[in-house]
């Protein structure tokens, strides 16, 4: 069976974007990667569409959009991918299996979302539905609002982590300034990421707005082929490993400052790639919110559970730290818009490990961990990325 390598990839700025709807934006990035990939739209042979969506668009079956743009991909099978903020790794896991399967020799896989358009209160509503709606329903501040419940449960239990959060924050903001597809390139330092003040409010505490994602317009695409097949185009990237773990949807069936999924998820990945932790260079890894990317630390294995704040505070996850934790900025900086984040991940990550980077290149990059989650901690994806030797 052969492996699926990424051989293209297209990708737009995160932020709050002039295209009206998601066809706009998928037609940005379409026939782009494509054209990355050195090949033809007659050469796809199946069609991967992340969107959550879930009200934020009326057009809710997007599969086919992408024909308006691209005519040649009538009548090439195309299906859409939906789990919550990890719908773009659903995708990608998809055409992964697609190709690993040898039904084609390409896929394309395509990730959009458009947020901005939608009134604050209602996304908060939207992204609600990312949760247990009958016990988890009601919670205020929306999805914010489930976090700022886990952090605090998090700090009951292993004591105020503010700094630890605002330290992630800032690394976070400040690794953001090297991108140019991020929506905010400021570096906000770490007083103010973690002062309490006019410009940086609680949202839930003990989350203030620089511990929370922003709300984004954006979209990313992939262009996936054969290992064969990879190996005779400009450049290619494989997957030495990929698992999916899902988890109990409600809170109150788990301990949801453990991720264990995201635990597990870690676990077979890096076990089927016969690899460990500090095999890999970096880690692009979903910081919807900061004490998700503290927790993160420990699901992956980086440090105990309980200590995770010592990963960020003793510089471990920097740029030049030993294992740099999202160099691109993370959805922290970057933006996440929600059917776009599991490709933007994977396709950073591609950039980092074929030296075309740029400004966020690391010195050394020679195999990449990605994490994107739907939820909290509920679909876990990690893939393990390399460059194709």
């Amino acid at each position: 069976m052969s492996e699926a390598c990424i051989v293209g990839w297209a990708h737009t700025n995160f932020g709050r974007l002039e295209e009206p709807d998601v066809e706009s934006l998928l037609a940005r990035v379409a026939g782009a990667a494509i054209a990355d990939a050195g090949i033809a739209p007659a050469d796809i042979d199946g069609v991967f569409v992340a969107l959550f969506n879930n009200g934020f668009s009326k057009q809710d079956f997007p599969s086919s959009l992408v024909m308006q743009s691209v005519p040649e991909l009538r009548f090439v099978p195309a299906t859409r991918y939906e789990n919550a903020c990890a719908s773009g790794s659903a995708a990608v896991h998809g055409a992964r299996d697609f190709i690993a399967a040898g039904r084609g020799r390409f896929a394309l896989v395509l990730g959009a979302e458009k947020m901005t358009a939608t009134p604050g209160a209602q996304v908060g509503d939207i992204l609600l539905s990312a949760c247990y709606r009958r016990e988890e329903g009601e919670i205020e501040a929306g999805f914010a609002g489930v976090f700022g419940r886990i952090a605090e449960r998090y700090f009951q239990a292993h004591g105020d982590q503010s700094d630890a959060l605002a330290a992630i924050a800032a690394k976070n903001h400040r690794n953001g300034v090297d991108n140019p597809y991020a929506q905010m390139r400021r570096d906000l330092g770490f007083e103010f990421c973690r002062t309490l003040s006019e410009k940086n409010p609680y949202v839930a505490p003990p989350l203030k707005r620089t511990d929370c994602s922003l709300v984004s317009d954006g979209a990313a695409a992939l262009v996936l082929a054969d290992e064969e097949t990879a190996r005779a185009l400009g450049k290619a990237v494989r997957f030495r490993a990929a698992a999916q773990v899902n988890d109990f949807l409600p809170l109150s069936r788990r301990d949801p400052t453990a991720f264990e999924g995201a635990a597990r998820a870690w676990q077979q990945a890096l076990a089927a790639a016969d690899i460990t932790l500090a095999d890999l260079s970096f880690v692009e890894s979903h910081d919807c919110f900061t004490i998700a990317e503290l927790l993160e630390y420990e699901a992956m294995g980086l440090t105990p559970r309980g200590q995770g704040a010592r990963a960020v505070l003793e510089g471990w996850t920097a740029k030049d730290g030993r294992l740099p934790v999202n160099p691109s900025g993370g959805l922290k900086a970057k933006g996440h818009p929600i059917g776009a984040t599991g490709v933007s991940m994977h396709a950073i990550a591609a950039m980092q490990l074929t030296g075309q980077a740029g400004t966020m290149q690391l010195p050394r990059a020679d195999r990449a961990g990605v994490f994107n989650m739907g939820g909290a901690a509920v679909a876990n994806y990690v893939s393990i990325l390399e460059p194709l030797g």
